[in-house]
């Protein structure tokens, strides 16, 4: 949706940051290079904190080819002091990578030699770049005509009612080049900046809060607002109390009748030892009445015939005497 007096709200919002900020005067002898380092740093910290950090990252290591040949987690103990400490040392890892496998070092000044377009291109194709380290090196290093804008920028505008949704997630304020003249650029950009910091690390706290009130005094249900969390689900019902008697004599899965026969049958082979396979169903099978077995029926006889008996064998041979030849 349009809004019909942005440059409006954006004269305002700058006359009543001059109240409460002052400008920092841009850095120099820097090269084109240093400034990309540096917008990775300041982008949603203030200038003190990037500049210690800035200043660490040069001492403390022997060139740029060790910060970048780091891990992401060594460097988040260098950048501490920002706001947000993990996200600037993974931009600083991608963009110092990045220019090494485009140019082979860490120079990029013959981007100064290029039309300002041209060279803004070529930043936006680096891995970790953003639209915030393309406007200040754009800014800074190019001589060109862009206002960075941070996270918390792009959130207090949104708030104010400059910019409409579709644009804070475009990362970009409308009109902000045109309302801010070049020569105050670099002025108008740090206290924008400081603002956008501000609501970005803090943007429920009273500073935020006055600010935007006192540029907007009818943005108050657009403010941000703390998340509030969901209230746990109520306990369930207890459930109904079970006779003790009952519960003690019920066995899981069998109900009613089963439930007595089976606590018979426990009480039959209660008496049979357990431990070894089948001792218990022997135990059992004595207590049933035995049945004999059918004897066998003889085979009738023939008159005359003798009964066969069983005869012993002779454990002795008989000797016998051969008559002389």
């Amino acid at each position: 949706m349009a809004t019909p007096n942005r440059a409006a709200l954006i004269n305002r919002t700058l006359r009543i940051l001059k109240k409460y900020y002052k400008p920092v005067p841009a850095p120099k002898d820097r090269t084109l290079f240093d400034h990309l380092i540096f917008a990775c740093l300041v982008e949603n910290s203030p200038f003190e904190a990037a500049e210690q950090v800035f200043a660490t990252l040069r001492s403390d290591y022997f060139d740029w080819n060790e910060v970048r040949v780091s891990t992401v987690r060594e460097l988040a103990e260098v950048t501490k002091p920002l706001v947000d400490s993990s996200a600037a040392a993974n931009r600083l890892k991608q963009t110092l990578h990045a220019v090494f496998e485009a140019v082979y070092q860490f120079d990029l000044e013959a981007l100064k030699k290029k039309n300002i377009g041209e060279a803004a291109k070529q930043l936006q194709k680096l891995n970790g770049s953003t639209p915030f380290t393309v406007s200040y090196v754009t800014q800074m290093a190019l001589g060109g005509h862009a206002i960075p804008t941070n996270h918390g920028l792009l959130v207090g505008m949104q708030v104010v009612g400059a910019i409409s949704d579709s644009e804070a997630k475009a990362g970009a304020v409308p009109g902000l080049e045109r309302a801010i003249p070049k020569n105050k650029g670099a002025e108008y950009g740090s206290l924008l900046h400081q603002f956008g910091v501000e609501i970005g690390r803090s943007p429920y706290g009273p500073t935020a809060r006055k600010l935007l009130l006192e540029i907007d005094p009818n943005c108050k249900s657009r403010l941000p607002k703390r998340h509030v969390p969901a209230p746990p689900p109520p306990p369930a019902p207890p459930a109904k109390a079970v006779d003790a008697k009952a519960k003690a004599g019920a066995t899981p899965g069998v109900k009613g009748r089963d439930a007595k026969q089976l606590k018979g049958e426990k009480a039959e082979g209660a008496s049979a030892p357990v431990g070894k396979k089948g001792q218990r169903d022997r135990a059992v099978d004595k207590k049933k009445p035995a049945t004999k077995r059918p004897e066998p029926t003889k085979r009738p006889t023939k008159p005359g015939t003798k009964t066969p008996t069983s005869k012993k064998k002779q454990t002795s041979h008989k000797i016998t005497k051969r008559k002389p030849r």
